[in-house]
């Protein structure tokens, strides 16, 4: 066990009975962020994990990033959080995606040294102000059922121990009541080598929280030494690497070697040995009644799903500088061990491939997040915040943006203030959380850019515009990070306001500004042509930010006016007491649906599946009704 007494400190909202203000229950990303940002608020917090040692653990693939996901990591770093500056210290490959495609959708992606990161999120917990990690499992909630709406005032760990808060945040990840697979074999466990989380599943049921069952699966690993390198495509990072954190020093980065990925395909000869022996495999036995995620499929639902593919790509990715450990991306399966090293051993380059490891699948409980408010906390009972794949998401980014989320709202909640809630046109935080509590996903939820309808707004490049004074206003984020801020701006507006006083030498008619806004023209090439703009040498996220500004600035105008007629239906408020089965004129399924999901607005109402637009108009009639009574 870990603790630092002499960090905690006394917290005027606190009860005197209680162990602490925030108890936080898991060590992943979920449960790291959470932590952090609740005693960043000033609360006493408790991180309870298995292993005090692998906190931040990336269990699946050694990456962090990727289209939406990088979005999300660089407003979690915006708000304060943790995880930029973790992958930006122990990165071994960086890469902006999309860069041939606008700036809306370009993300970044970082290849990690997996064991540095854990250890560098590990540090940054043990070592954080008003956090004690504490070394335990959590077998029961402590609830005061005496109440109206029960409330939930701490956990009892595997050995019996009680440790009353104010709230409890469950970060449970993969573990929940899990069951491994590797074809006919089945062990308890929500990860290779850990105990799964036993008990927590029936108390949540007593809570009369709706559960679900989910899948998800991780590939084979691979000794690096029984690879064919020269039959393999090599993927190199990008030559000048932009950061995750808005913290972090461009002249010290990249702080580590930088290293290449390298790309193969399956075939059709793995595409037999695998159909041969799909009845092994436990989705297609019916062993597993989890719903595996859609978007990022076993390699066997590949093959099976995409039956006129002749090939699927493959990326070999070391998962660190010290280790000669490979993950293989794209196969995630849990065909039995001797079937993985038959169709593995077919693909070019994989033909003499030492296994270190089999790909397994993991079956686990979650919580319909329909049972939550936008604050991540459990409607039906007190003092109970959830975040991470408990909630139904899969991704390390999804973890770390909810953890943020729930801890923060948990410690405001402790202190009796207002909530921290983020809208969809302010940062894919909000779409994430809206999306989770309003449309109650079925399969585990993955983050794109296509899922925000205002990505021109929410750019990976300006997260610390739309975000970081609004953190820094709560405390999530400290007054260097608005200083930061400030500098970067003023030099983003000098570059702007240079570009739109200088004439373009092509066309002495159209200032620089002009000339840039035609899509096939970068602000990188002008740079080094124009005399007037030499003496400009910013960092990259200045330039994408200048040059995203000019590009879109009329589209963005447009979008904002979009958000502007949206809000109307966002800000009208559903009386959290209607009695929707006396609303004359609803069709009997949107009846139904918003009785379910109990939709905070109007707004939220229109984005629930089954509720059509004529109904969202004659509910609106409903509300004005109600508000001139």
């Amino acid at each position: 066990m870990h603790t630092r007494p002499d960090r905690l400190h006394p917290h005027p909202s606190v009860r005197a009975d209680a162990y602490v203000d925030v108890l936080v229950v898991g060590g992943g990303h979920a449960g790291a962020e959470a932590a952090l940002a609740a005693a960043r608020l000033g609360a006493r917090t408790a991180l309870l994990t298995f292993r005090h040692d692998r906190i931040g653990e990336m269990s699946c693939n050694p990456a962090v990033g990727g289209l939406g996901k990088g979005q999300l990591a660089r407003e979690v770093d915006a708000l304060g959080g943790a995880m930029g500056r973790a992958i930006d210290a122990t990165g071994i490959q960086f890469r902006m995606l999309n860069t041939g495609k606008g700036f809306a959708v370009q993300a970044p992606r970082a290849q990690a040294d997996r064991h540095l990161y854990r250890e560098a999120v590990t540090r940054l917990v043990q070592e954080a102000d008003g956090v004690e990690v504490i070394e335990a499992g959590v077998e029961r909630l402590l609830v005061d059922s005496s109440l109206a709406v029960p409330r939930v005032r701490g956990v009892v760990t595997g050995e019996g121990r009680e440790l009353t808060a104010r709230a409890v945040v469950l970060t449970t990840g993969t573990f929940l009541e899990a069951i491994m697979h590797t074809g006919e074999r089945t062990q308890s466990g929500g990860r290779s080598g850990e105990a799964a989380a036993k008990g927590l599943s029936g108390e949540l049921r007593r809570l009369g929280l709706p559960l679900g069952r989910l899948k998800t699966g991780t590939p084979p690993r691979l000794a690096r030494e029984g690879i064919r390198w020269d039959a393999l495509e090599r993927q190199e990072g990008d030559a000048r690497p932009s950061p995750f954190s808005f913290a972090t020093e461009p002249s010290g980065f990249p702080a580590l070697r930088q290293v290449p990925c390298h790309v193969t395909y399956t075939n059709p000869r793995c595409h037999e040995i695998v159909r041969a022996n799909i009845h092994r495999a436990p989705m297609y036995a019916g062993r597993i009644s989890g719903v595996g995620p859609r978007y990022c499929p076993s390699v066997e639902d590949k093959i099976m799903r995409f039956a006129d593919r002749d090939r699927h790509v493959v990326h070999l990715e070391p998962e660190g500088l010290e280790t000669d450990v490979i993950y293989v991306n794209g196969v995630s399966t849990s065909l039995p061990a001797e079937v993985q090293e038959a169709f593995l051993r077919e693909i070019d380059g994989l033909e003499e491939a030492r296994f270190l490891r089999h790909g397994y699948a993991v079956e686990y409980d979650f919580v319909r997040p329909a049972a939550l408010d936008p604050t991540l906390a459990v409607r039906a009972a007190r003092g109970l915040f959830l975040a991470g794949q408990i909630n139904g998401t899969s991704g390390y980014e999804e973890a770390a943006a909810q953890g943020l989320v729930a801890g923060a709202n948990a410690a405001l909640w402790c202190a009796d203030r207002a909530p921290f809630v983020l809208e969809r046109h302010e940062a894919y935080v909000g779409v994430l959380v809206d999306d989770l509590v309003v449309t109650n996903p079925t399969e585990p939820y993955r983050m794109f850019t296509s899922r925000a309808e205002y990505r021109l707004l929410l750019r990976q490049d300006d997260a610390d515009r739309r975000l970081t004074r609004r953190a820094a206003k709560i405390g999530l984020a400290g007054e260097e990070a608005v200083r930061r801020l400030d500098r970067r701006e003023a030099e983003v507006e000098a570059l702007k306001t240079a570009l739109e006083a200088l004439r373009s030498p092509l066309d002495p008619a159209r200032t620089l500004a002009d000339h840039l806004r035609r899509p096939e023209i970068r602000l990188t090439e002008l740079l080094h042509e124009i005399e007037g703009l030499r003496e400009f040498r910013p960092s990259p996220d200045v330039l994408a930010t200048a040059e995203a500004d000019v590009k879109y600035a009329g589209y963005v105008d447009r979008q904002r006016r979009e958000v502007e007629r949206s809000r109307r239906q966002e800000t009208t408020l559903i009386p959290p007491d209607l009695d929707f089965s006396t609303l004359r004129g609803l069709r009997g399924e949107a009846r139904e649906k918003l009785a379910a999901f109990r939709p905070a607005t109007l707004g939220a109402a229109s984005r629930i599946a089954g509720v059509n637009p004529p109904d969202v108009a004659l509910l609106a009639v409903h509300l004005a009704r109600h508000g001139a009574r």
